[in-house]
Parts: C-alpha cells; structure tokens; sequence
C-alpha cells in the first residue's frame, strides 16, 4: 500500500476537511482507500470509516510503541493509504518532536503533505514554509515534506501565494480548497461532533471531494504517494491470523448483525488468553463510541464480541464473562440513557453479581450514580455502581499522555502494573472507593504532575485514562484472566 501523511502548521488548519475530501475523491477515481490517525483520536477515524467503510487505525508511537505502531499499518487494507495528523507536524508529546506526526512519518518513511489555511500573508508564508522544511531536533531530521495544499481561501490568492512559494521553497503547491462555510465541520466540548451526528456529513464530504477534484493536481499528488513502508515479513514476529467480525456503525443493536469480515493478526508481544471462548460485551452507540480498532481485535482472539446499545437495548447479552465500557460522550445522551432503566438495572445487577468489567472515561462516568450536567442542579441517574456522581468542567482535566502505576492492592490489577494511557475529558468523579492508580506525566514547563484515578468495585475497574492494549498486553492479560475466573465459576 502507498501513503501519504497529511499535516499542518497547528489544530485548525484544515486536516479533517482535507482528508476526508480526499479520501472520497481517490475513491471516485476508483482506488481502495485505507484511513489512519495519528494520536489518540477516536472521532476522526470514524469519518474516514464513514467514507471508506473499513476501520481507521491509529498510530500512536507514545501507546502503541513502535512496533505497535508498524503492526497497526501492516493490517490496512488499501491500495492508497491516507494518514491524517495530530496538531502540527512537529507537535509532540512535550517542548520537543518526540511521538508527534513528524516521529511518525520518520518511523513509517512517509512523504508528508501540508495543508495550510493562510490568512494575511504571503512571503512570510514562504519563510514559515522554510522554517518547518530546515525544522529538526534529536526525533526527527529532515522530515520528507513533499508539497502544500492551500485551504480556505479564494482563487486570486491561491495563484499569488503559489507563485510566491515555489519561487522561494522546493516543495509542490498542489492546489487549493476555496472558501465555503458548507464544509465546515460543527465542535463541541471535546472536539468535532461525531460522524453519526451529522445529518448533511454525505453532502459535505461529496462538495470537498469535488473541489479537490476540480482544484488540486491528482495526478501530481497520487505520484508523490510512497512505495509499501515495509514488507510484512520485516516485522517483528507475529503470531497466527484470526478471524474477527467487526462492525460498521457505531449504532448497534443486539439483532443487528455485521457481514464485514478481516483477518488481522496479534501485536508481537504473546497474548496468552487467545482462544479461550470467552463472550465479551462491547457497549457500542452513539454515547459510548470511542474504541482502539486493535483493541477489539485483541478482545476477539479472547472469544466472542457482541456489541449492545445502552441507549436502545433492554438490557446488556446475556450469559457474558467480560463487558468493556469505552468513552464516549454520556453526557450529550444522558438524558437518554437515564430514562433506559432496564438497562441500567441490567448492568448493575451483573457487576454485583461479580461480572468483570472494564470502563474507561465515559464508560467511567455511566458506572456512577449519576451524571451532572451544566447549568442542571439534577443529577441524572446512571449505573449505580461506584458511590458517587460525575459533573462536567469547564476546562480540560488533566489531559495529554500519561504513566499509569498500579499501586494499591485490588482484586483486579497486580500492584507494580505500570501502563501508558491517555485523558482527554472536562468531567470529574466524585466516588467513595479510593482510587488504586498513581499518575504521572511531564508538563510543557518540565515539571512532574501527579494525580490518583482508578477505582475497582466487585470486578470492575473503571478509570479516565485511555488504553491502547499493544503496548499493554499485560494490563489486557490480567482483566481476561478475571474473565476466565468468572467464566470457570458459573460452569
């Protein structure tokens, strides 16, 4: 498969709306498309599943490692590859490149395209073009920047900053995007709303494929994508294939069934619970969304997945050994899922009866006692599990990458279990168990923050920070072991 990195000077330059555009012109063309994102972003990838109707993959070098990071591009399945960015090319985790776009596209050797939305200039955008070509530290050195793509902007321009940036720099100016308020794509608290929540999605992808169409060199530009990364058989070694059945929509039901088949094959580091017949319930919807394509897969060599809707089922399958909760947004829908009372009886019930469970973030926040939102003094009824309630934020908490230690005995969890993960939410808890994990990450000023989190209940762990299980394939060790156990004691 040949790819190629799309990217950009900072968050808001135009990478969403240029890559999906993309995505849907290469297939009008007639090439099989395979989406990726950079980062730990679950909305993103669902537009390019929107478009492509295959899962986007994530490549994260912070929670995926390396070879996590190889593995997950090995399983694409595409003639084209299109890898979407996080903010700017070389945005990483701190004051330096390390695991942002530009570290990937070293590990990966892809060509990086940039889409700019400039504004108000025009040769001092030929000089910030120098600047980010010449750009390198101890991560990245001489990031392969092919070209630009010019967004948002009206013809007269576009010709003008053309000529000035291909006089002044060696890259290509491929085109432009013009200004059209249409295409753009609404936010809310925690970035862009979900693909599934856009009635008009289908109208706005088709008239940016088109103005791509129309207005960038397509022939120039799918020249510049490159060759195949890396043979499969460089990789470290894998294990066998297994089949796995995954879903399409982020809507499900339990008589919804999905004909969409893969093969897929398991990270480098052994998975020892694979083939064990577990059944394994996934609440999959528009509220709880967001989930590591990986992590399902992984999930899948544990036994059989299936998928429920907390706001449209009755209640959770029946006869489960492990349920996974993941983020999502159960504070836009909670009024919805307050008002599914057999469901939340369902899943309330089943934790007490020693079900494991694994919750993260909005999967969390569900297990409460309720959810508070802004500017409600009610408090809408939630699981019930932990004693507590979350309530909304009006600033992020305690966002970005970050080291998990396992430092308080628990049913679930070895104390030492170190795990990297990932926060992004403007939520709290306030619950009575006390949390079993210690937090840590490194500020952009250098200094050492340090929180708790983490709360295990029964068998249920439930906590805010994101997991990729490639590179925690222990931590995934140790909740399916739980699930043997439970399985073992109702045979």
């Amino acid at each position: 498969m040949r790819s190629i990195i799309i990217s950009s000077n900072s968050s808001g330059g135009g990478k969403t709306t240029i890559s999906v555009g993309l995505m849907r012109a290469l297939i009008k063309m007639g090439y099989e498309v395979q989406g990726y994102k950079v980062g730990p972003d679950y909305i993103d990838p669902a537009f390019h599943q929107f478009i492509t109707k295959k899962p986007s993959r994530n490549l994260d070098l912070f929670l995926m490692g390396q070879e996590g990071v190889l593995e997950a591009y090995s399983r694409g399945q595409g003639t084209l590859g299109v890898v979407e960015g996080v903010m700017g090319l070389y945005d990483g985790k701190g004051i330096d490149s390390k695991f942002s776009t530009a570290h990937v596209a070293k590990v990966l050797n892809l060509p990086v395209i940039l889409v700019l939305s400039p504004k108000a200039q025009s040769a001092t955008l030929a000089a910030e073009l120098q600047g980010i070509i010449n750009y390198c530290d101890e991560h990245v050195q001489k990031v392969n920047i092919k070209g630009i793509i010019l967004n948002n902007i009206s013809e007269g321009y576009y010709k003008l900053l053309k000529t000035i940036v291909e006089k002044a720099t060696s890259l290509k100016v491929y085109g432009y995007i013009p200004k059209d308020e249409t295409l753009a794509l609404k936010s809310r608290h925690l970035g862009l709303v979900q693909a599934t929540e856009i009635e008009d999605l289908e109208k706005k992808i088709d008239l940016c494929s088109d103005y791509i169409i129309k207005n960038v060199d397509m022939e120039d530009l799918i020249q510049d994508f490159s060759q195949e990364v890396m043979e499969v058989k460089e990789l470290p070694q894998l294990q066998e294939k297994v089949e796995f059945q995954c879903i399409d929509s982020p809507e499900i039901s339990l008589k919804e069934k999905n004909s969409l088949n893969s093969k897929v094959k398991t990270n480098n580091k052994k998975f020892n619970i694979e083939n064990c017949n577990l059944r394994i319930g996934v609440a999959k919807d528009k509220a709880f969304s967001f989930y590591y394509r990986e992590n399902l897969e992984l999930l899948s060599e544990a036994g059989e997945i299936v998928y429920f809707s907390p706001l449209q089922d009755e209640e959770i399958p029946d006869d489960l050994d492990f349920l996974y909760i993941g983020g999502g947004y159960p504070e836009v829908f909670v009024e919805e899922l307050s008002k599914n009372k057999t469901m939340l009886k369902s899943i309330n019930s089943a934790l007490k009866n020693g079900l494991p469970c694994y919750a993260e973030c909005g999967g969390l926040m569900y297990l409460t006692e309720g959810i508070k939102t802004f500017g409600e003094e009610k408090i809408h009824d939630t699981v019930g599990l932990f004693k507590g309630y979350s309530y909304l934020t009006k600033s992020l908490q305690n966002f970005g990458y970050a080291r998990i230690d396992v430092e308080k005995e628990n049913p679930i969890l070895k104390v030492g279990t170190a795990i990297n993960c990932h926060e992004f939410h403007k939520s709290k808890v306030q619950v009575e168990e006390p949390p079993i994990y210690k937090l840590e990450k490194t500020t952009y000023d250098n200094e050492i923050k340090k929180w708790n989190c983490g709360y295990v209940k029964e068998n249920t762990l439930g906590a805010y920070g994101h997991v990729h299980f490639f590179n925690n394939i222990d931590f995934l060790e140790q909740l399916m072991k739980k699930a043997v156990e439970y399985k073992k004691s109702k045979d």
